[in-house]
């Protein structure tokens, strides 16, 4: 089993998966728009355990299908890292740029495209979803 770690800008705040990616995606939603300060976020999801150094700061949001979402984030420097579902702990969902690797493969789903700005450019054959999958 291969790990990586991802982990904030100033390094305070780690988090250790073990395994490959169960998917990645992009997500346009204004609240991930607003709470990346990009036009999108890009997510890698990884089955548990998973190993957490350092200390974060949580905000928990609910979704529009309802469930709550927790996003943790270093205290120190501000840097989204990964974030959970509630009642859901199979699996974390990990920040693609706190990753720091360019090499890092693309995503193969995109959700909330009715919020994309049009501007942005995905790879051919991504699975695309106008608001949250079914």
């Amino acid at each position: 089993m291969s790990g990586k770690t991802a982990s904030c800008c100033c390094g305070q705040l780690r988090i250790e998966v073990q395994g490959e990616t169960l998917g990645a995606g992009v997500c346009h939603c204004l609240a991930c728009q607003q709470r990346t300060g990009s036009v999108f976020a890009a997510l890698a999801a990884y089955a548990a355990p998973y190993k957490v150094t350092g200390t974060a700061t949580e905000y928990v949001r609910t979704g529009d299908l309802g469930a709550k979402f927790r996003f943790r984030f270093c205290p120190v420097c501000g840097s989204n890292v990964f974030h959970t579902e509630e009642g859901e702990d199979k699996y974390v969902m990990v920040a693609v740029g706190a990753f720091a690797d360019p090499d890092f493969p693309a995503p193969q789903d995109s959700v909330y495209e009715c919020r994309r700005h049009a501007w942005v450019q995905l790879p051919e054959g991504i699975t695309r979803y106008e608001k949250d999958p079914p």
